[in-house]
């Protein structure tokens, strides 16, 4: 059973967080990550009120070679839509007032508990694009892994690794008629944070007692919608560890005609693997005689290895220990 201080903070909590001096100590964020897909990732507001509906070109109409005094029957296209879901993520910050002002700084020591909040979503919100699946959680948004889900899956690469040690590199292509986020129609992108002030709050004694605590709500309503699976490609079953079955260069160049012609247009595209995979690339790119890939800085100074002209990402949130596809 849980007790208070799984849900609360309390004093053992406040003393964690002072410096020798008595202020709110800078707190190190061990726990967070780099999920480089959130900001690449297009968000575009949904057609509906808990998602987006698709239409897509299922078949085109025949054409026929006619002959002199023969006509020509009618025919038509065909089209199909899909509708892809939103999800909505949630969470709430209770601080006792008595106990935020004891340091003399209550907005400081407020905001030090309101990071973490952000960083929570945000690896919730990076790990789902990629493992949600409504047929196991509906009440979640349906993520890639669940839609490539198969060697049989168009636009999956088998890298031939089996075992507990599998990752996945990605290549997608943003764009509003590719793939892109979602929100539900009427309301707005991003997270969502509401603080509602000083209010009275009961205590989890039976019958309840009343202390008055600051109360912020959290919430992000988003989903995922793939409008042209072509714009997505999954190369899987790599291994992490030992020497065979590791990141190929062949499976990359396979991976990039995998993509509609003509190629790197309609999108902006990326390739999106953890740090485990990243390292390899990065050891790779050093070689001068690899001609694959480039390396340099970006618009920040930070350091990029790119694949013909295709960046690669960092994603945390994408696992070393996929089950294999078969």
């Amino acid at each position: 059973m849980a007790g208070m201080g799984d849900y609360v903070m309390t004093l053992l909590d406040w003393a964690k967080r002072l410096d020798p001096n008595g202020q709110t100590a800078q707190v190190v964020e061990l726990l967070s990550e780099t999920n480089e897909i959130l900001s690449d990732a297009l968000f575009v507001q949904g057609n509906l009120p808990t998602g987006h509906r698709t239409t897509v070109r299922t078949g085109l109409p025949s054409v026929v070679w006619r002959k002199l005094n023969y006509g020509v029957q009618p025919s038509k296209s065909r089209t199909a839509q899909v509708d892809d879901t939103c999800g909505l993520c949630e969470a709430w910050s209770k601080v006792d007032a008595e106990l935020a002002r004891l340091n003399g700084n209550t907005s400081q020591f407020l905001l030090s508990e309101q990071a973490p909040f952000l960083e929570a979503m945000n690896q919730e919100m990076a790990g789902g694009m990629f493992y949600f699946d409504t047929d196991t959680n509906p009440e979640k948004f349906l993520g890639l892994a669940a839609r490539y889900g198969s060697l049989s899956t168009a636009n999956v690469i088998d890298g031939g690794g089996s075992g507990s040690d599998l990752t996945s590199v990605w290549l997608i292509g943003w764009g509003a008629n590719t793939v892109h986020g979602i929100f539900p129609n009427g309301t707005m992108a991003g997270l969502e944070q509401d603080y509602q002030g000083v209010q009275r709050v009961e205590d989890d004694q039976s019958p309840p007692g009343y202390y008055m605590a600051h109360l912020t709500h959290w919430v992000q309503r988003t989903g995922l919608c793939v409008r042209d699976w072509r714009y997505i490609v999954r190369y899987a079953n790599i291994e992490t560890a030992g020497a065979t079955n590791i990141i190929d260069t062949d499976k990359l160049v396979d991976m990039y005609y995998k993509l509609p012609s003509p190629r790197l247009s309609g999108g902006r595209f990326a390739f999106y693997c953890n740090s485990t995979i990243l390292a390899q690339i990065s050891k790779m790119a050093m070689n001068k005689n690899n001609t694959y890939f480039t390396s340099g800085p970006d618009q920040f100074g930070r350091p990029v290895t790119s694949f013909w002209g295709i960046p690669f990402r960092q994603v945390d949130q994408i696992l070393n220990t996929e089950d294999a596809l078969v």
